[in-house]
């Protein structure tokens, strides 16, 4: 249960989403899309974190595209102090989107912090209990802590079935997540 055995899984899940073909990609994000179980998650109303692919992750835009249209509040994360905690911010379609670091863009200053009720969650691995693996820093960790305080939020998983390995270790500061989205279906935990 050590760093260094959450490490090795982080390298090994994301060497297995490095080497995915481009076209199997596509496919895999437009599937996400039209998966999504808008009767099982209703997104009506309320706010949704998504996030922009960096590295090799599955490509959420056309999912926040359908959950946009399903009447979803769009939200970006964003760094405002590079020491800080993640926020999320309002995403306005059209609105120009600034740096954040990690390789990633979002909300700039102008727009509205926002709160999620529903975050689409990245992730380096996953496992059959709802067990995630980020990339190291902690960020969705302490920003769902955050918004649990205030109430319960719906943490979704997205990843591509090559991310799943037998078991993460757990740790008692680590959320669990509520389902997890990938290329093959949706699961609940």
């Amino acid at each position: 249960m050590t760093a260094l055995s959450k490490a090795a899984l982080r390298e090994a899940a994301l060497a297995r989403r490095d080497a995915l073909d481009p076209a199997y990609r596509i496919d895999a994000a437009m599937t996400l899309a039209e998966t999504f179980p808008l009767d099982h998650v209703d997104v009506a109303g309320r706010i949704v974190s998504g996030f922009l692919p960096i590295q090799s992750e599955i490509d959420v835009r056309p999912l926040m595209d359908r959950l946009r249209r399903a009447g979803a509040r769009l939200a970006l994360p964003a760094f405002p102090d590079r020491k800080g905690p993640m926020i999320f911010r309002e995403l306005i379609r059209g609105a120009e989107l600034v740096p954040m670091g990690f390789g990633t863009y979002g909300p700039g200053p102008e727009a509205a912090e926002v709160f999620p009720e529903v975050l689409l969650t990245p992730l380096s691995a996953f496992d059959a209990r709802g067990n995630r693996i980020g990339y190291g820093k902690g960020h969705y960790d302490m920003a769902l802590t955050r918004l649990d305080a205030l109430a319960r939020r719906i943490a979704v998983g997205i990843a591509f079935a090559c991310q799943e390995v037998d078991a993460v270790p757990h740790e008692p500061h680590d959320r669990r997540l509520d389902f997890l989205l990938d290329e093959t279906g949706f699961r609940a935990f």
